[in-house]
């Protein structure tokens, strides 16, 4: 591998680590945002949902305007949006700690637009690369964001309990420097040309693929099912089983992402057969739910959500390995589609526990159903919640099914 390519590589991969970042922060100040700021579930599920529907808007925009768009330029100055966003996002409850939640929200939409950038291109971008296996090098592009994560967990659990919750502005900032170097590297490095439709009806032609459409709602229970679980296990750990935040954040939330990083790095090196990998993953992911929700064992319901994380792990790459084995010649185009369809799923799960949660401890009658099951209010929402969560890859087992069954054909 020349230097040039190794560059580049390095780039995308600091770029991914950006989003572990971006996606995994927010989640794991959770309970320490209600507790100093006393921010509902509700608007905390929010942030989640802005950070994906931002995504969203942006993979939106790239589906139909691709070919207006300067995507050596973008490309470059898409890390500096999450630098940005996080010196917003640490900074603005110093200089306006009257109305913190404004701030929250506007440096989760910054850096968010950036993730969404990133989403749409640095696939094309390693695709475009000369390769003996591009769908393990797809695998292995979306195993950087799994480590990452696991790195933004121990990073961020060992600096909260050196230097206590409120100093939780510093770590946003300390984060900053992740995509500060995904700025210098991009910016030295040359970006490979990447097919985009020459004008909108292009896309719109696409468009009436039904198999696009398959590959696009695959995706989007993929995404759901993996950041449904990505975003909640924090707090669900600490308020459904009643494990401390340390100890839930480096054997949950770490190992979901170990699991999820494993179950990808694995695909990347031995991996083949990718439908049959998406039906099992899926069946696995809701047993590994169903359990988390009804075990009323502490350990056994931290496994359970841990190794979600590796029954999910192929579920949102795969989707794109099936997606661009369909439409080799998409282009940026399919890879902006499928980024809004995982974005989708991954804003639309994550809330929907929120929102559940709050519902629980407002609505009287659930409140007197949680006591006559001898659960505090909030573990019942949050144990609906992932009642709810299990439906998203209990949906995806006859998608996958007539995925595989697709691609055997051919």
């Amino acid at each position: 591998m020349n230097s040039v390519i190794r560059r580049l590589k390095y780039a995308c991969y600091t770029s991914n680590i950006s989003m572990s970042v971006v996606a995994t922060l927010s989640p794991l100040l959770f309970l320490t945002f209600r507790e100093m700021y006393g921010i509902s579930y509700s608007l905390l599920g929010l942030l989640v949902l802005v950070n994906f529907f931002t995504q969203l808007s942006i993979d939106l925009v790239f589906s139909f305007f691709s070919h207006r768009f300067n995507i050596e330029k973008t490309v470059k100055i898409m890390p500096l949006l999450s630098v940005i966003g996080l010196v917003v996002y640490a900074l603005w409850p110093y200089v306006f700690p009257e109305n913190i939640y404004a701030g929250l929200v506007i440096g989760t939409v910054i850096f968010s637009a950036s993730s969404g950038l990133a989403e749409v291109l640095l696939s094309p971008v390693i695709a475009a690369l000369p390769s003996d296996d591009p769908d393990r090098e797809m695998s292995k592009l979306h195993s950087v964001y799994a480590w990452g994560v696991v790195a933004v967990v121990i990073v961020s659990t060992a600096f909260l309990s050196i230097f206590g919750n409120g100093k939780w502005q510093w770590l946003a900032l300390l984060f900053s420097l992740i995509p500060l170097t995904s700025f210098l590297l991009f910016s030295k490095a040359e970006i490979p040309q990447m097919e985009t439709p020459e004008k909108t009806s292009g896309a719109l032609s696409l468009l009436r693929n039904k198999g696009l459409w398959l590959c696009v709602f695959a995706i989007f229970l993929g995404g759901a099912s993996e950041c449904t679980m990505a975003q909640w296990i924090s707090g669900y750990l600490e308020k459904a089983l009643g494990i401390s935040k340390v100890w839930g954040d480096i054997f949950g939330v770490a190992l979901f992402s170990v699991m999820l990083g494993l179950g990808r790095t694995l695909y990347a090196k031995k991996g083949k057969n990718i439908g049959n990998v998406l039906l099992f993953s899926a069946v696995g992911a809701t047993v590994c739910y169903f359990t988390a929700v009804i075990s009323d064992i502490p350990i056994i319901g931290l496994f359970a959500c841990a190794f979600t994380g590796f029954c999910v792990a192929m579920l949102w790459p795969g989707s794109l390995v099936v997606a661009t084995d369909s439409f080799p010649k998409g282009g940026v185009f399919v890879f902006a589609m499928m980024a809004a369809g995982g974005d989708l799923g991954a804003s639309v799960g994550p809330q929907l526990i929120g929102v559940i949660t709050d519902i629980a401890i407002e609505n009287q009658a659930a409140v007197e159903f949680a006591h006559t099951l001898g659960l505090a209010p909030e573990q019942l929402g949050m144990k609906l919640g992932m009642l709810v969560g299990m439906f998203f890859p209990l949906c995806a087992i006859p998608v996958y099914y007539k995925i595989r069954k697709i691609r055997n054909k051919q």
